[in-house]
This record gives structure tokens, C-alpha cells and sequence, in this order.
């Protein structure tokens, strides 16, 4: 591989590959879709410190029969322990899709499905339009075909979909006004393609994320879980964000908070369309336009690496 040692290292159980540069790219190259001495390549990426691993099955990985998702539950939860494994707020598998340039299947840290991820959705896009050379690409997801585009000044941006607001689409376990939920401090409930309890509030810095968050998540109003989200005005348009996420915990950023922070802050009249959305790991930008809402902000690919065959669930 050009600007390459062909060398790398051994990180928890990983074989790391160095970064390369390539010719005029400021872009590591795709990961080796397959297998190094029979353990599962992947991908690090982030997003305003919001940081997922990447399984590429858009092709059959040596020795196996056909395509299909490589992830489970267990080998989620594996991959995304901080300490035993890779570490991770999210995993994102892209798939083969017949409609799409390609499909996104996503994994919380804790093993379970997650409907929808922004940030994940935004690295994954931008990646796949390096590989191709483009600058625009369709993406199939539980939540619909997503579009995304880069822009010019290099950032990444997705069309995460219309924000839902009715009960039974977040969804809410019963019939509640969604604008104003019946849980102190007042919460707006929106759905991105997975719930979000939204609170407005004076100071989103001065709040106990982890208390409330941890509490909020399994509140019974949310039949599926909650994400958690403190936003406060710090400007015209302009919000304070720290996110709580289902099946994460306290995360950096969160794209569909930030999404359905902006839709809460606009319902309630404090906040324009386009809102800027400063979280604990870096600055993001919703846009509720009329085909749905665009999360915008820098990626980040970070490495590239490989599990050894000896990582439970990580053998061809």
C-alpha cells in the first residue's frame, strides 16, 4: 500500500493497521474487507467524539457461504467494552442494498439494536464516498432511504428523515400531548427513528446527567427505551446539548439528539429551523428542512484494525 510500512500492532486483542496517505488523499484507505489470519477487519471512526466501530459485510468475508450481518448481541457488547475490547458509543455493519449504494444496521455499546445514529450514518456516508469518489450517496436504514451529501467545506451531511411527534410513532407507551410529557421539567418527546426525551433548561452544564439520565432511559413512558437530552439557548439558534444515550450511557455528541433537540427547541418556539448545537465533544448543525432533518459536522476516520481470531465471535 502506498506510504504504507506494511506494519502494524497489537491493541486489546486488535491488530492495528498504520495510517497511509496516499497521493494528494487526506483520507486513510477502506479497511481489507475480509480477514487478517482469520479474526474480523474493522473501522474507527468519530464524530464530535462520538466514536463507533465500523464492520464492512458488503461482501462475503472469506469462508463464509454468503452475505449477511456479522454482528450479535454478544460480539456487539465485545467489541464495544472500553477495557476488553475496541470501545465504542455505537457499532454501525454496512450491508449490501438493492435499492441503495449501500444499508446500515447499528448496535448500541450494551448489545441491543438501535433504530437510528446520525454521527454513525455521517462517518459511514463519508467513507463510502471517498471509496466511490463521489459526493453524494443513498443510504437504506430501519428508518427509511437516507441521503447524504459532502459539502465543500469538507463536512458530512445526512438527511436523518422528518422528525416524528405523535405518540405511537416515538413511540410512548400511551396517549400523551408529546410538546409538553407529563414528567417533571417538563420534557418534549420527538422520534428520529429511535425516542428522545427532551429537556429545556436553564443551564444543560449545571445538570446531573448521569442520575437523570440513567433514570430517564427506563422511565415507563418509553415502552423502547429513551435517549436523554439537556439543551440550553447560548444564542440566537443556538443550543448547549449534552445527551444521555439509550444503551450508552453519557456520550460526547449524539446526531439524532442533536436532530430532535432542534425540532423540541423549534416546537417550543425558542429556536429557528436551523440550529447550531454546541455538545461536550464538539459542534454540530441540525437543519429541519421540508424533506426532513439535516445533521451536519466534521468526521473523523481514526484507524483501521483487525480482532484476533482469538476475541470471542470474531473468527471467519
Amino acid at each position: 500500500m502506498p506510504g504504507s510500512t506494511g506494519k502494524g500492532r497489537l491493541v486489546q486483542g486488535a491488530f492495528v493497521a498504520p495510517l497511509e496517505i496516499g497521493q494528494g488523499v487526506a483520507y486513510t484507505p477502506a479497511m481489507d474487507r475480509g480477514t487478517f489470519a482469520g479474526g474480523l477487519a474493522f473501522m474507527k471512526m468519530q464524530a464530535a467524539g462520538n466514536d463507533f466501530v465500523v464492520i464492512d459485510s458488503r461482501v462475503p468475508r472469506r469462508g463464509q457461504a454468503r452475505d449477511g450481518e456479522v454482528l450479535t448481541p454478544a460480539l456487539a457488547r465485545a467489541i464495544a467494552d472500553r477495557r476488553l475490547g475496541v470501545g465504542c458509543d455505537q457499532l454501525a455493519e454496512m450491508l449490501p442494498a438493492a435499492d441503495a449504494d449501500l444499508a446500515l444496521a447499528f448496535w448500541n455499546a450494551d448489545g441491543s439494536r438501535a433504530g437510528a445514529c446520525g454521527n454513525a450514518t455521517r462517518c459511514v456516508a463519508d467513507f463510502a464516498m471517498h471509496e466511490r469518489g463521489a459526493g453524494r450517496l443513498s443510504i437504506r436504514t430501519v428508518r427509511g432511504l437516507l441521503a447524504a451529501r459532502r459539502l465543500a467545506d469538507g463536512r458530512a451531511s445526512v438527511n436523518l428523515g422528518p422528525p416524528q411527534t405523535e405518540w405511537q410513532d416515538i413511540p410512548l407507551a400511551r396517549e400523551v400531548a408529546t410538546l409538553h410529557l407529563p414528567l417533571d421539567g417538563d420534557p418534549v418527546a420527538v422520534g428520529m427513528g429511535n425516542p428522545h426525551c427532551v429537556f429545556l433548561v436553564a443551564d444543560a452544564a449545571a445538570v446531573d446527567l448521569a442520575t437523570l439520565g440513567q433514570r430517564l432511559e427506563h422511565d415507563p413512558l418509553f415502552p423502547e427505551r429513551t435517549n436523554v437530552e439537556f439543551a440550553s439557548l447560548s444564542g440566537p439558534d443556538r443550543l448547549r446539548l449534552r445527551v444521555w444515550e439509550r444503551g450508552a450511557g453519557v456520550t460526547p455528541a449524539c446526531g439524532s439528539g442533536a436532530c430532535a433537540a432542534a425540532v423540541a427547541a423549534h416546537l417550543r418556539g425558542l429556536t429557528g429551523r436551523c440550529v447550531t448545537l454546541e455538545m461536550d465533544g464538539g459542534t454540530l448543525q441540525a437543519d429541519w428542512s421540508e424533506d426532513g432533518v439535516w445533521l451536519t459536522g466534521p468526521v473523523a476516520h481514526v484507524f483501521d484494525g483487525v480482532l484476533s481470531p482469538a476475541f470471542p465471535g470474531a473468527s471467519a
